[in-house]
């Protein structure tokens, strides 16, 4: 299996760069000349309010959607992708909230989903090289601090934050040079939430550049570097979580002065 990226440190370009993106649906329009950055290795979150724009511009990016105007580079170069398919296999891997996961499918073989590796190649009558694949699955999972006892285990019959382990863990592992979340924890409990969190914290460890959509500005403010924010289809700002008050981002989220940080909690 392909190495996580542990990205060199003398690389100064933006992994990502959004400039003057701009996507209409019928009389809506959804996207008005949004700039987005994110460096190489750095954590980044995207909020904003319900219709912001935030999923438009993350289909638009992940190759789901198609900008009308505006153009956008990753890794050093412009890219208009075509599919999501095309997104991925220029490094860029999508964790949705729905997460993909096959239910009927053990852990295994969803981190192996498409990427199966085989002892035998011979079209209906292959045969899978499982040994390998339980192999490289438990390495890419304890690389990501994924916690998963049985390997053999269906998907159906885990908890929320261990699918969600999974997901990540898939999304990382081969060969990503950027990984987007989309609400990882909204549907999880507290105890999962926080075992999620550690996860994407190894993700930073590990030099991995991510971009996270999130309502929770808690979680925002604990995970990613730089926080931007959308309104009304336009990009009003970005600031480092570390120089910013929560208050603030709540204030550049809905237009109000006298927000009071605890709308987003």
């Amino acid at each position: 299996m392909e190495q996580m990226n542990s990205q060199d440190a003398s690389v100064t370009e933006p992994m990502l760069k959004v400039e003057g993106i701009s996507k209409r649906f019928g009389g809506v329009q959804a996207l008005q000349d949004v700039d987005l950055q994110v460096d190489t290795g750095e954590h980044v979150a995207l909020v904003g309010d319900n219709g912001a724009g935030k999923s438009t511009l993350v289909k638009i990016l992940t190759g789901a959607e198609h900008a009308d105007d505006g153009s956008f580079w990753f890794a050093g170069e412009e890219r208009h992708f075509r599919s999501p398919l095309e997104a991925r296999r220029h490094g860029i891997e999508t964790v949705y909230q729905t997460l993909a996961l096959a239910d009927h499918l053990d852990v295994v073989a969803n981190l192996f989903l498409g990427r199966e590796r085989y002892l035998l190649r011979l079209g209906p009558f292959s045969v899978l090289n499982r040994a390998a694949m339980k192999t490289e699955a438990r390495a890419l999972l304890e690389r990501t601090g994924v916690q998963i006892p049985d390997l053999g285990a269906m998907i159906m019959g885990m908890s929320g934050g261990q699918r969600q382990g999974v997901a990540i863990a898939r999304a990382a592992g081969w060969g990503s040079k950027m990984i987007v979340l989309d609400e990882p924890t909204a549907a999880l409990g507290v105890q999962e939430t926080a075992k999620v969190e550690e996860i994407i914290h190894t993700l930073k460890d590990q030099g991995v550049t991510v971009l996270m959509v999130s309502h929770n500005l808690r979680q925002v403010f604990d995970l990613v570097d730089t926080i931007w924010v959308l309104r009304h289809g336009r990009m009003v700002g970005a600031r480092k979580a570390a120089e910013v008050r929560p208050q603030e981002i709540v204030s550049m989220i809905t237009g109000a002065d006298d927000a009071s940080g605890l709308e987003f909690a």
